[in-house]
């Protein structure tokens, strides 16, 4: 943990908004509109997500989804289960990196993820990443992300050896963004506040 003090608090989601705007798959406005939280619809891919996640877990609306598919996801779970939707927490030097990691075990983290399509080795730049070196005082050694496209289940295991390297440029290239656009922030909890 870095001594500086906190300029910014960002999570992963909003990263990732920032990594689609870099990309141009959105634009400024977009991006200025989920950094100030205005409120967006869930699509039904959002919600069938969440809905999965509750069905692996706490066995919720099962019926709704492939017996088999929940299983392999279940298999690939920590055994034991410690915790479900823990905070985490890193810095660094003035960013405050924060989310909850779905599922911790005792030396094992997981993120249940689905997607409509997925490619191998997706998650490597992933910013919930920084989840690996927010939980290694609680012992974490690996975080493991499990993966579906409701016809199978994949996932991609990552360890304290993983480069930040693009997140850090990542990172660094939102805060000039956001110093750049201050003026049109409304959600100011962004700066550290």
């Amino acid at each position: 943990m870095s001594v500086n003090a906190v300029k910014y608090k960002l999570y992963p989601t909003l990263l990732n908004v920032f990594d689609r705007f870099e990309k141009g798959y959105i634009d400024e406005n977009e991006l200025l509109n989920r950094v100030n939280r205005v409120p967006v619809p869930q699509t039904e891919a959002q919600k069938r997500g969440a809905s999965f996640e509750e069905a692996v877990i706490k066995g919720m609306d099962e019926d709704l989804y492939d017996y088999q598919i929940l299983e392999k996801v279940r298999a690939l779970l920590p055994r034991p289960m410690l915790k479900t939707q823990v905070y985490c927490e890193y810095q660094l030097d003035d960013v405050l990196m924060y989310g909850y990691v779905d599922v911790l075990g005792k030396i094992m983290a997981v993120d249940i993820k689905t997607t409509s399509k997925y490619e191998p080795g997706c998650y490597a730049i992933s910013h919930q990443n920084f989840y690996l070196p927010a939980l290694r005082g609680k012992g974490i050694r690996s975080l493991r992300y499990i993966i579906t496209d409701f016809k199978e289940v994949y996932f991609e295991d990552y360890d304290h050896t993983l480069d930040f390297a693009h997140q850090i440029q990542q990172i660094k290239s939102f805060c000039v963004f956001l110093e750049t656009h201050r003026d049109r922030i409304t959600d100011r909890r962004i700066f550290g506040g």
